[in-house]
């Protein structure tokens, strides 16, 4: 049976006014991008200045991913019973407490907590904003709202890499501490515009504060993870969706510095370590689109194939070399993952009202990748003095995903598990 809350997306309003809310989400988005690849563009002054290792900085980095493991399950429960509102106030909430911590720091534990704080918060938004969009918009406005917020992060994360040695530091007098104090202020105003957007009467008439639908007993949640998990197809994509953030975390965080390895300057390298990411935001409006179901698997060799060639290329300090990693490297960021969420989304098997468990694993698979990933690349930098071994780590990585991939095509043609009770 439909509740009204399970309409509500045929209640949206047909004016302007949902566009002016999707600034709002798309504002916090920004500024989540923002605390994203704040910390990367300055790892060497905070580890000089809180005298921190490397390995220590990779920990530090990890921090987040950590939490998110364990907090998007939860996270999902808690998006269902407070709405879109809440959730969305809350999560930007947390983020700026975490934002502003950071740039409080005194030692490694200080600032540990601060970034791990993040973790708690980024679930929070990533699981309300989808179900904010399908509130507000229906049919091809969807799609287009999708991609316009999607939008958000990139940029956050380009201007983050782009401006803090640049702009940012020369104008703070060196300070990385106001640096990510004026990073947090764009997440403090990005909650405040929200909280006033949310007390309009029009969007009161659409966010109904709670969506019961699907939310189901503790026991037939845990049936669905069950049963999804005894399906190799998802299973294999799960194992390749740690791969993927193994791979979008460590060069995230450490692109700046290796390009600093290299001999660039910490303002130009912190500039040339966006590349990637404004790649991707152009691969992401493109490859998914070619990505159709029976040339998917050939996509995914594909990206994953730049992804080692991307590593690879990052061995060389020559210019031409450092071109062509920053242009597979940001074709792979820009396709990976909607193309694997498309992938694991049209799994037979996986119902349509199983897709949020199945995108619940995905996210939390990822996120152990996300986690290993920066930490990997630190110890491996502290015990070797360079960042040549975590590079052909990559490229083992891009390997074994080769191999994962085979296996799924294969797995796809078996026997399915029988369906969970409902």
């Amino acid at each position: 049976m439909t509740t009204a809350t399970e309409t509500s997306p045929a209640a949206a309003p047909d004016s302007p006014y949902r566009w002016v809310v999707l600034s709002g989400i798309w504002l916090i988005y920004f500024s989540f991008g923002l605390q994203i690849n704040g910390l990367a563009p300055l790892v060497g002054p905070v580890a000089a200045d809180l005298g921190l290792s490397y390995s220590a900085m990779g920990t530090i980095l990890s921090a987040w991913p950590l939490l998110y493991v364990f907090a998007s399950i939860p996270c999902g429960a808690v998006v269902d019973r407070l709405g879109a509102k809440r959730a969305l106030l809350i999560a930007a909430a947390i983020m700026s407490v975490s934002a502003i911590t950071r740039g409080l720091a005194i030692d490694f534990w200080s600032l540990f907590f601060a970034i791990a704080l993040f973790g708690v918060g980024g679930p929070l938004l990533s699981i309300t904003t989808p179900k904010a969009i399908t509130k507000w918009f229906t049919g091809p406005q969807r799609g287009l709202a999708m991609g316009i917020y999607f939008t958000g992060p990139s940029l956050g994360s380009i201007a983050a890499l782009a401006s803090s040695n640049t702009l940012l530091m020369p104008l703070t007098g060196g300070s990385w501490r106001w640096v990510l104090m004026i990073y947090a202020a764009f997440m403090v105003a990005g909650g405040l515009y929200w909280w006033a957007l949310s007390t309009r009467a029009a969007f009161r008439a659409v966010d109904s504060g709670v969506d019961p639908a699907g939310r189901g007993t503790i026991r037939e949640q845990i049936a669905v993870f069950s049963y999804l998990l005894k399906i190799p197809a998802v299973v294999l994509i799960l194992l390749m969706s740690m791969g993927m953030f193994f791979f979008y975390d460590a060069t995230t965080n450490w692109l700046p510095e290796i390009l600093i390895s290299h001999g660039l300057a910490a303002g130009p390298a912190g500039l040339w370590a966006s590349a990637p990411i404004a790649v991707g935001v152009v691969a992401a409006l493109i490859i998914p689109r070619l990505a159709t179901p029976e040339r998917r698997s050939a996509v995914l060799l594909i990206l994953f194939v730049c992804m080692g060639l991307g590593a690879l290329f990052l061995l060389s300090a020559q210019p031409a070399w450092l071109g062509g990693s920053f242009l597979v490297h940001g074709i792979a960021r820009g396709g990976l993952m909607t193309v694997a969420l498309m992938t694991l989304m049209e799994t037979k098997g996986v119902a349509s009202h199983q897709m949020g468990a199945a995108g619940g694993l995905f996210f939390t698979a990822s996120e152990i990748g996300g986690l290993f990933g920066p930490l990997s690349f630190g110890v491996l930098f502290d015990a070797t003095g360079t960042f040549a071994a975590p590079l052909y780590v990559l490229a083992g990585v891009s390997l074994t995903l080769v191999i994962l991939l085979a296996f799924h095509r294969r797995a796809t043609t078996r026997a399915l598990p029988m369906p969970a009770a409902s």
